[in-house]
């Protein structure tokens, strides 16, 4: 399973710099004073030999009694706590502060591997001032410009040593696994437990209940399916404040290994900027999806009620107009039969390959109904298409200028290969190429 790095430390020590320059995008906000990055962000970093999970947070305060300072830690703490390595950054420009030391004392109980970074050593005269930072009995350091990129590779390259080699897929072509995502308290567990007929897993009001992602095997018409019902996160005193939030980074893990996504949403809360993180985070996967609407037992409905919530759903979700969605109650058990009757149609079309013939004859029709604009001077040509992978179906199509191929004219395309292939319930990935070579 991919590993979770998280970056931790004092406010405005530079730990979402680091995190840009290792994803290498500018997803967290960067600004010069405390407090910016309030909440965490994650990512998968691909770009070296073994990928990781990263997680930028909040800064770190262990003696601060301000709100937003309390709920940052507490943010840090269940980062520390869920992931299985620690860079601990602190800041040469500053010197060692008394938090520096207080959340030292803390890392020395953790019983996971520690980076100890000094960021903002730009040259040999920020190295001099590093000498102090050796009073807290580290034996190493890794002085670093999250900046400008100094002493980054010697960092990845410790970091890849005690990195285990992420495992080959090995699961059989014909068992789907099932990853049931959401928010604490929306109904995962229950669900579950529905849905193979006995309690598998503890089901309790208590937000956070489950505490690791379980796996559970199961065969349904005769076909091989496996459930990962995604860990909540344990409420903890104080942090059970931030609890929610961090719950996503479970989902991520899980949705790792998953085929199928059954995104569960609060029929009561609607939807919320975590479920579009977390359902955001799949589509970028390229796993299928389903919503499904839980407790839908609890609120009172007139003739519109439910034609508003699709709305709603539809309205936030733009990005997914693939997904279907299902109302159910996994306390009452109202359509949940239903769930996995839709599985295995998203399934199906997940794993289907369609003939290059029939892919040929239907891209030819395509481009005579509706052909692509002119390239300057050059009409765009389509010379033949074929099928490149399942999970999710991916085709490729071979033109003499791939790069000119306007977004519109690929949305057209997307929309008439899900109509002709009856692919209108699974993420659907066009790339386009030229003769040897690849495009977009």
């Amino acid at each position: 399973m991919i590993k979770t790095v998280a970056i931790v430390g004092r406010p405005n020590v530079g730990k979402s710099t680091l995190f840009n320059k290792l994803l290498r995008k500018r997803k967290a906000i960067v600004e010069d004073f405390p407090g910016v990055t309030r909440d965490r962000h994650y990512a998968e970093v691909t770009r070296f030999q073994t990928p990781f999970l990263l997680i930028d947070t909040g800064g770190f305060e262990p003696i601060s009694a301000d709100r937003l300072l309390i709920q940052m830690r507490e943010q840090s703490q269940l980062a520390v706590e869920e992931a299985d390595i620690i860079f601990y950054m602190m800041d040469v420009k500053d010197g060692l502060t008394p938090a520096d030391v207080e959340i030292a004392k803390m890392l020395r109980q953790v019983d996971k591997p520690v980076f100890y970074l000094i960021n903002k050593v730009d040259g040999e005269k920020q190295e001099v001032d590093t000498a102090d930072f050796y009073t807290l009995g580290i034996d190493k350091f890794y002085s670093v410009s999250a900046e400008h990129g100094r002493g980054i590779t010697d960092l990845i390259d410790d970091l890849e040593k005690i990195l285990p080699p992420v495992a080959e897929k090995s699961t059989p072509e014909d068992e789907v696994r099932i990853a049931i995502v959401g928010r604490p308290n929306v109904g995962k567990s229950s669900l579950v437990n529905r849905l193979l007929g006995y309690e598998r897993v503890v089901a309790n009001p208590v937000s956070g209940t489950t505490r690791d992602s379980i796996d559970t095997p199961f065969t349904y018409n005769q076909k091989r399916f496996v459930l990962i019902d995604t860990a909540g996160i344990r409420r903890k005193g104080r942090i059970s404040q931030t609890v929610e939030k961090y719950s996503a980074v479970t989902a991520l893990k899980a949705m790792d290994r998953a085929h199928i996504v059954l995104m569960v949403l609060d029929a009561e809360d609607g939807v919320t900027d975590q479920d579009l993180a977390v359902a955001g985070y799949a589509y970028e996967k390229g796993r299928a999806l389903i919503l499904v609407v839980n407790k839908w037992d609890l609120p009172e409905k007139d003739d519109q009620t439910m034609g508003k919530f699709i709305s709603e759903v539809q309205r936030r979700f733009k990005y997914l107009p693939f997904a279907p969605l299902i109302f159910v109650s996994a306390l009452t058990g109202q359509r949940v039969n239903k769930i996995m009757t839709k599985v295995e149609e998203v399934a199906l079309e997940f794993n289907k390959r369609i003939p290059t013939a029939k892919l040929n004859q239907g891209l030819e029709e395509f481009v005579s109904k509706h052909p692509p604009s002119m390239a300057g001077n050059q009409r765009i040509k389509f010379y033949y298409a074929a099928q490149s992978a399942v999970r999710p179906p991916t085709f490729v199509l071979f033109s003499n200028r791939p790069e000119k191929i306007h977004f519109s004219y690929q949305r057209y395309l997307v929309n008439c290969f899900r109509e002709k292939f009856n692919l209108d319930q699974v993420p659907l990935r066009l790339e386009f190429k030229g003769r040897g070579k690849k495009s977009s």
